[in-house]
């Protein structure tokens, strides 16, 4: 199989009906599977998935797994040779997987790529080529670690570096559109479980990097983003969340890695191995 499309869903009903029946236009061509992981969602997002797309495969957990690991159990169970990872609070244009694998099987330096993302109102969306915050930003200079991170300095700089219409190479993946390629996940393993709502996309890109494999942002189509918060922000759950994935980052890279040179990685850096359900 070519692609496996997986979003990971938590009381979106109204948002995921319509990011799937996206996705379903958009896989006309391509041979791929979906998966929707409900992380306990109390709205009827499972009913709903049953009774409207009942070629969907979905996963049913009783409690909110956090994001990464919801990932990871998809990603275990799936059979492609490219994963699409997508928030469900997206549309898919009806050219994006047709164009995004094209771009990956003519680019086998590649690991994975982001998708140029807009508002509904059609402006560009910055994080979709440069992932990094200011807040990471800061913590990465911090930590002595920017050097890893020489593309998102560069943005930070300068506010007109990113052009939304070229293709480039850049650092981090940005985690509502990302398609990764399998055999890259089977060298730098799955998501840390850690980042269960924020830094799993951070976390993953910097393993890439530091295997030697290239990140990309991809122009030649678009989604839509409504940007709906997985946890509301000035909550006490998102400091948690949120802060406590810049603790696990800095933790892991400043004591519980080696000394890291690009293309050279230290087993310290990875997430555990997996093996594919027969």
């Amino acid at each position: 199989m070519k692609l496996s499309v997986i979003v990971v869903n938590h009381n979106l009903c109204m948002w995921l009906r319509q990011c799937i029946s996206s996705l379903e236009a958009a896989s006309d061509g391509v041979d791929c599977e979906m998966i929707v992981v409900d992380n306990a969602s109390a709205d009827k997002s499972v009913e709903m998935l049953r009774s409207k797309f009942p070629g969907v495969r979905v996963i049913e957990n009783n409690v909110n797994e956090g994001i990464a690991k919801a990932y990871n159990q998809a990603i275990k169970v799936s059979s492609g040779e490219y994963v699409f990872l997508v928030s469900p609070d997206t549309i898919v244009s009806k050219d994006t997987l047709l164009k995004v694998v094209d771009f990956m099987d003519n680019h086998t330096e590649a690991a994975g790529t982001s998708i140029r993302m807009v508002t509904p109102q059609g402006h560009f969306i910055r994080s979709s080529k440069y992932g990094l915050t200011r807040k990471w930003n800061m913590l990465i200079k911090w930590a002595g670690l920017s050097r890893y991170f020489s593309k998102s300095r560069i943005a930070s700089i300068n506010h007109t570096a990113p052009d939304e219409f070229e293709t480039a190479e850049v650092d981090v993946l940005n985690r509502s559109a990302m398609l990764l390629r399998r055999s890259a996940l089977n060298k730098v393993g799955l998501f840390d479980e850690r980042f269960a709502m924020f830094g799993y996309d951070v976390d993953l890109s910097f393993r890439l990097k530091v295997e030697g494999l290239k990140n990309y942002y991809f122009h030649k189509t678009y989604v839509i983003n409504f940007n709906i918060k997985p946890v509301p922000k000035y909550t006490l759950a998102y400091f948690k969340y949120y802060y406590g994935a810049m603790l696990a980052f800095i933790s892991k890279y400043l004591f519980e890695a080696p000394k890291l040179t690009l293309g050279t990685p230290g087993k310290a850096l990875y997430a555990p191995r997996y093996e594919m359900e027969q």
